[in-house]
Formats: structure tokens, C-alpha cells, sequence
């Protein structure tokens, strides 16, 4: 029954923990078993229990719940009621109108296409993750490799749409699949698409109507423990994407809940998203804030989820978010900002990081929206990372160049550095890039068959070596050929084939070397992680630059080459006299590359690319080598002298009939960014809190 206290609260915008009050709740009532049933509908003027043994008509008297006075909650004890009763409220509006409605705060949901709650019990489960969730503190200098995977289409146990009884595998049995996989490939963070209850697949859960119910496609709510329980249990953290930015129209859902608007906004210029007929989430209405905000601490809590990646943070910060003049109202102040979604935002992470200092809250933010992972207290939205969505479009921007017009369009490299330390970033390859005619990863390369795969292998690479933490999209691993199906599984069964076979070796093997290597994270949102050795050989499409950990001893030094074309005595400069060698390299025969090595490379004492010292080597088509100064002490490790190489020589083949008839020092196209970038926030003692 909810308490005065608890009905306050959730008026007041501040009942954090209203899953709580509201919904099915299994109870034994004055020794009687039963469920005590909750719900909100402030505008209803009748609110009846509809299930199997009504006859889904919850109109009797002996059906009905009780509203409590001046609180828009309804409630009732029904006795002798059972886990995995289907139910539903009958509600009459103040138009006479009457209607079923799913629950709100529904644990669990039938299986689409059917639309009914199911009561459940979220409790008792017991978990084997305490070790997990005691070690795993802060983010910022530690590892983060995330793969972004769709559990549907994932694997299935067969083709659900061109088959007949197909199943898709449960939660239980995704944890047996999944696992391995995983650890295989030395993944640190598994992130899945939304698996709140949703009505339509080819939504990929981003249309929501069970906001509390995990999806009943794969199974029942303990299941979903389980699997996240086993995924901790193997040093794998779980990230969910989580949509407050907007609900899906179906009857069964949120809109118009008791005939009146309740979850969205009344006015429908604030309401609609005319762009994927949905609604927005009234972010002004206290009882709203308390449902996601509780939403939120319930996956934490419920689920022992390690981070949310928060869907479309752009389109609840902007009043006009893809809509014409005529389809929006501006705030109070003449402006384009949605007042009302920032402060939900700024209380949302305020209150996860109060609750969870060491979650992971990533933002999807599109526009050039400032201080999106500065604190709140510095005027920030307080989350601790941003999808780098400019770096992602700048690189597959740049990838699917044809070779000959790379060398004019460099800044789609340099440029992301500019601004690559005004957010805490995750650098994100996705699903959005590789559906929907945007084609897969692998077939974004321009080039010859194998040409693709030594592109694909690049593109990983630069992710891996670039400052920011990681995500992958599902398939992009081992060379996916055809874009995301959206409906059926993953191409398994290119792994027949050698090439995709070594494709996934090497991703394997790329993962591996950034764990390993502290360069790769320890200062990710730092200035001093990072530092230019040639950003303007836009001729030759070759980039060199030094990630650098705390220790000097760990500084990696990366090439690029990103032209068809081998680049023999290529030169850069390097910081330290020495010998370096070759840590990694996309050109090993075991990815599928032609064997090339660097050796161990004696430096020679020239200043070059404002260093003391420079060294020499050959650079295959297509390819990037990491190398590190070597703690051995070699025999002649003394500087050499640098012998002047013939003119022109490292520039040859196909790029140097475009490349040497051009002015060496031709200025690089610019670009402005949409806005100043933000300064770069100082981290305190506790790495943990934005």
C-alpha cells in the first residue's frame, strides 16, 4: 500500500525508488497471498484489474481499485492472484471512453505481438558477483573495449523469419555463447541494445512500452540475472542502452495513459518526434521524473547493470530536433534549448553517480552541445563519457575515400584531435553506420578484395590507437560483408573462409595489445597522452603520432599509412635516441597482411618533426606499425649520422604522379567547429564522480 511519504515524493519528482510502490508486487496481506496492484492515473475516473479470469474485463465492482484521495493512485489487494498472472488495467477516461493499458511498472510482459503485463517476482535471485562489483572501480585510466552487440540477431537458432518455429536462444543460453566469445576477443564491456519491452523487432528496442519489464523475447527477468551474474562473473561489464528520450504510440503503452496525456508532454509541438512517430517524455511533470529517474536506479539496482549508454541526448536537449519552424515552441527565454530535459539530465547522473560512483554514463550526443561530461556543479550535464559521434563520422567519412581522393581530404584525421579533449569520449564504430543501405565496415573500403580487408584492419587500428575508449558494433570483428540484417543473424558462417577467419585473429589480437599496453588508456583524457609526430603528410595519406602512459618506459610510437602504396625510407621524427622495435603491426601474416616487419630500428641523430632524433623505415600499402623503445641495451645504440636520402624517394607508384607535382607546404582544408570546444575539466582525487 503506498505510504503518505511515498506519494509525496512521487509528486514531488523525487521517489527514486517508485518501482517500489508502483506496479504488481506479489504480498501476503492480513495472512492472505496475493498481489497488491498500483498504478497512476491521475485523470481516470475508473481503474478495474483485467486478466484471464475475468475475461479481460476488469468492469465488476469486485475488479476494481481504489483510488487513493488526491493522489491519482490507484490500488487494491487482489487475493489469491500468481506469478505469471497476464494482466492489464481497465481505465475509463473522462470521456467515458474505456480501454486496456499495460503497466507501467510491469516487471515482465507477454511475448510480442501480445501485449498483456505479467506479474513477476524480481526478487530472490542470488548473485556470484560481489568480487566483480567490489574490483570494479573508475574508468577514466583503465581499459574500456566495448562491444556493441543486438541480442536478436546476434545468433539465432534459426532464421525466426524465413522459418517456421524458429527460436531465438534465451538468456541462459546466450550466457554459454556469448562468454567465451567474448573473452576470446578480450572485450572488457558488452553493451546491448535496449532490452526494455518493446512492441516492434525492426525498432531494435528503441521504441519502448515495458520501460521496467526486461524483453520476453529471451526469456523471464531471472534469466536476465543470470546472464549478467555469469558475464561478471567472467570479468565482463554490462552496459545497457537506455531510452528517456522518447515512448512508442501503441495502445497498449504510455500515450495518453488514462485518456489524458501523463507520461508525455499535453502541448503536441513539445510532444511529438515527427521524424519517428513517437512522443517525448514530459520532463516538467514531477511524477514523470520520478518514473525514469527510478527507471534508471531500477536496472543499477534490479539488474546489477554497469553503465547506460543514454539513446538521442541531442534531440531531448533541442526544442527543434529534426522539426520545421512550424513544429516547435521555444523556451521561455526565446531559445532553442529544452530547459526542462537539461535539468532531468543534470538530476538523472547526479543521482546514478550518488547512488553509483563508479558507473559508466554515456551520453549519444550529435551536436556540438558543450560540457556534456563536465560536473553539474561547473554548469555540466554530468555524465562521465560522450560518443565521439564527430570522430566516427570523420573517419568512415575518410575510409570510404577513394585512394586518390584521400591525400584532399587529411583533415578528416587531424581535425578530431582538435577537439578530442574538450569531452571524455568513447570513440564509437556502431550500429547507426552499418544498416540501411550505409553498408557494412568491411565493404565501406574502397580497393580490391584484399584491399578491403587490409582497410578494415587500418580503420581498427586508428580506433585502437587514438585517444578516447572503444566500442565495436557486432560483426565488424570479423569482416561482416553485408550491412546489419536487422533481422537475421550475423554471417557465421563466413568464417569458413580464411580471410574472415584472420580478420578475426586480428581483432582478437588488437584487443589483447590494448589491454596491454597502458599508452592505449592511462591518459585517454589527458593532453599529456598524446602528441603529434606528422599531421600534414596529406600527400602521401601518412599520419604518425606518440601515446604516452604515465611511464616514460611506455610510450608507443604509431604509423599510418593509409595509401595502396609502399612507402620505403619513410622518416619521422622520434623523441628518444634508441632502438625501436615493432610491438604490432597490421601487415602480420596471421591477419592476412604480406608478412613486411620493421625490425629493430636504430634512430639517427637529425631533428626532425620538432624531435632530437628520427629513425628510418619502410612502410607497407595500407598499414600501421607500432613501435617501442627498447629497454635492452644494443650494441651501437649510439645516434647514427643521417645520411641525406635522395630527393623524392619516399614518395613513389600510384600516388606520386598527384602527390610530387604539388607544393609540399599546401595548407590542409580547415574546418570550424559548430561550437567552441569545451575546456577540458580537471579531474579530483576520486576519478569515479564526473
Amino acid at each position: 500500500m503506498p505510504s503518505p511519504e511515498d506519494i509525496y515524493l512521487f509528486h514531488e519528482g523525487t521517489h527514486y525508488r517508485s518501482y517500489r510502490m508502483l506496479g504488481a508486487h506479489l504480498s501476503v496481506e492480513e495472512g492472505v497471498p496475493g498481489v497488491r496492484f498500483s498504478v497512476w492515473a491521475p485523470h481516470a475516473t475508473y481503474v478495474g484489474l483485467a486478466c484471464d479470469r475475468n475475461g479481460w474485463d476488469g468492469s465488476r465492482e469486485e475488479d476494481s481499485l481504489y483510488k487513493i484521495p488526491d493522489s491519482g493512485i490507484w490500488t487494491h489487494f487482489f487475493p489469491e492472484i500468481a506469478q505469471g498472472t497476464f494482466y492489464k488495467y481497465r481505465i475509463i477516461g473522462q470521456d467515458g471512453s474505456s480501454f486496456l493499458k499495460a503497466d507501467p511498472y510491469g516487471f515482465q510482459a507477454e511475448v510480442r505481438p501480445d501485449t498483456a503485463s505479467v506479474v513477476a517476482d524480481i526478487e530472490g535471485y542470488r548473485w556470484g558477483d560481489a568480487a566483480w562489483r567490489r574490483k570494479n572501480k573508475g574508468s577514466y585510466n583503465k581499459p574500456l573495449n566495448i562491444y556493441e552487440m543486438h541480442m536478436g540477431t546476434w545468433r539465432q537458432k534459426e532464421n525466426i523469419h524465413n522459418k517456421e518455429g524458429g527460436e531465438l536462444y534465451s538468456y541462459t543460453e546466450m550466457a554459454d555463447l556469448l562468454i567465451p566469445y567474448l573473452q576470446e576477443l578480450s572485450y572488457t564491456h558488452v553493451e546491448f541494445m535496449p532490452l526494455a519491452e518493446h512492441p516492434y523487432d525492426l525498432s531494435w528496442g528503441y521504441q519502448g512500452t515495458g520501460y521496467f519489464a526486461a524483453t520476453s523475447r529471451y526469456g523471464e527477468p531471472k534469466e536476465l540475472m543470470y546472464l549478467i551474474d555469469r558475464l561478471h562473473q567472467a570479468n565482463i561489464g554490462v552496459i545497457l542502452d537506455w531510452v528517456p528520450a522518447h515512448f512508442a504510440k501503441d495502445d497498449p503503452g504510455l500515450r495518453l495513459f488514462d485518456g489524458s496525456p501523463c507520461y508525455e508532454y499535453s502541448d503536441p509541438m513539445l510532444a511529438e518526434k515527427p521524424g519517428w512517430g513517437t512522443l517525448s517524455f514530459d520532463f516538467g511533470r514531477p511524477e514523470v521524473l520520478s518514473f525514469l529517474t527510478s527507471n534508471a536506479l531500477f536496472w543499477y539496482d534490479v539488474y546489477h547493470i554497469d553503465g547506460m549508454r543514454v539513446d538521442a541526448v541531442t534531440s531531448m536537449l533541442r526544442l527543434d530536433f529534426e522539426k520545421q519552424e512550424h513544429q516547435f515552441r521555444r523556451n521561455v527565454n526565446g531559445g532553442f534549448e529544452n530547459l526542462e530535459a537539461i535539468a532531468f539530465l543534470q538530476k538523472l547522473n547526479s543521482l546514478v553517480f550518488e547512488h553509483y560512483p563508479h558507473a559508466l554514463m554515456m551520453a549519444e550526443e550529435s551536436s556540438a552541445w558543450p560540457l556534456v561530461t563536465a560536473p553539474v556543479h561547473d554548469g555540466g550535464l554530468g555524465f562521465n563519457y560522450k560518443w565521439n559521434m564527430g570522430w566516427m563520422n570523420d573517419t568512415l567519412a575518410y575510409v570510404e575515400k577513394e585512394f586518390d581522393a584521400r591525400p584532399y581530404h587529411h583533415n578528416l584525421l587531424t581535425f578530431p584531435i582538435v577537439y578530442a579533449y574538450s569531452e571524455n569520449y568513447t570513440l564509437p564504430l556502431s550500429h547507426d553506420e552499418v544498416v540501411h543501405g550505409k553498408r557494412s565496415l568491411l565493404n565501406k573500403m574502397p580497393g580490391s578484395y584484399e584491399q578491403k580487408f587490409a582497410g578494415l584492419r587500418l580503420l581498427l587500428a586508428y580506433q585502437m590507437t587514438s585517444p578516447g575508449k572503444k566500442l565495436l558494433f557486432m560483426g565488424g570483428e570479423f569482416g561482416q560483408f553485408i550491412e546489419w540484417k536487422d533481422q537475421e543473424e550475423l554471417d557465421w558462417l563466413l568464417l569458413d573462409y580464411e580471410s574472415h577467419r584472420k580478420m578475426l585473429a586480428y581483432t582478437a589480437a588488437l584487443n589483447k595489445f590494448y589491454l596491454e599496453e597502458k599508452a592505449l588508456w592511462e591518459l585517454d583524457h589527458s593532453f599529456e597522452g598524446y602528441e603529434w609526430i606528422s599531421a600534414d603528410d596529406n600527400w602521401q595519406s601518412v599520419i604518425s603520432y606518440i601515446r604516452k602512459g604515465k611511464k616514460a618506459g611506455d610510450q608507443l610510437i604509431i604509423v599510418i599509412n593509409f595509401q595502396p602504396v609502399e612507402r620505403p625510407n619513410y622518416r619521422i621524427g622520434v623523441p628518444k635516441a634508441g632502438t625501436y622495435e615493432e610491438v604490432f603491426s597490421t601487415e602480420r601474416p596471421e591477419f592476412g597482411g604480406s608478412g613486411a616487419s620493421s625490425g629493430a630500428l636504430k634512430t639517427q641523430k637529425q631533428e626532425m618533426h620538432n624531435q632530437h632524433q628520427c629513425l628510418e623505415l619502410t612502410l607497407a600499402p595500407l598499414s600501421m606499425v607500432v613501435l617501442k623503445k627498447s629497454g635492452r641495451k644494443v650494441k651501437g645504440d649510439e645516434p647514427a649520422v643521417l645520411e641525406e636520402a635522395p630527393k623524392g624517394k619516399a614518395r613513389t607508384t600510384r600516388a606520386k604522379a598527384k602527390s610530387e607535382d604539388k607544393p609540399a607546404d599546401k595548407p590542409l582544408e580547415s574546418e570550424t567547429p559548430a561550437k567552441k570546444a569545451a575546456p577540458r575539466k580537471r579531474k579530483t582525487k576520486s576519478d569515479d564522480i564526473p
